[in-house]
């Protein structure tokens, strides 16, 4: 690896967590009534998705769907089966009960992530079409399911109300 693509991949990470940072500050900007605080760091965070995208393509991480699902599978393996439980450890062992939920319902919904993109895998290497179906988001622990949103989060245990579809 050469150091512009070591210096691709730590751009896109750096522009992929300005962004979402830039989110959190929005919603806390609207939280708090500045409304035009929040227009601005909502325009920031989509100018440095624009750089993360651009990074990340020219480095060459953006490869065939198939490829991509494959990537996604394992990166949210690895998060579920290593990177969760031992964060949620050390959470404990520290006693950060926040920290422990916040990484507790992550691992989960990664494991679902991981289940909805074999899903995929399977359904393009079988030649047939991905099911139309919608998708929902529970914005408190990020769960994702099929079809629609459950009257109750199975993992948070948030009411329907808290999904959202993304665009």
């Amino acid at each position: 690896m050469t150091k512009t693509d070591k210096n691709l991949k730590d751009a896109f990470a750096g522009e992929s967590q300005a962004n979402r940072k830039y989110l959190a500050f929005a919603q806390k900007a609207e939280e708090e009534g500045y409304t035009q605080a929040a227009k601005l760091f909502r325009a920031a965070a989509e100018a440095e998705t624009v750089h993360a995208l651009n990074h990340i393509r020219i480095a060459g991480e953006v490869k065939s769907t198939m490829e991509n699902l494959a990537a996604a599978v394992n990166g949210e393996t690895f998060e579920f089966q290593k990177m969760y439980p031992e964060y949620i450890a050390v959470a404990k062992q520290e006693g950060n009960k926040q920290a422990t939920w916040s990484f507790d319902v992550a691992n989960k919904v990664e494991q679902v992530h991981a289940k909805l993109y074999q899903k995929a895998i399977d359904a393009l290497k079988s030649k047939k079409e991905l099911a139309k179906v919608d998708y929902y988001v529970c914005g408190v622990c990020g769960n994702t399911v099929e079809g629609e949103a459950p009257e109750k989060c199975p993992i948070c245990g948030a009411p329907k109300e808290k999904f959202y579809k993304p665009a």
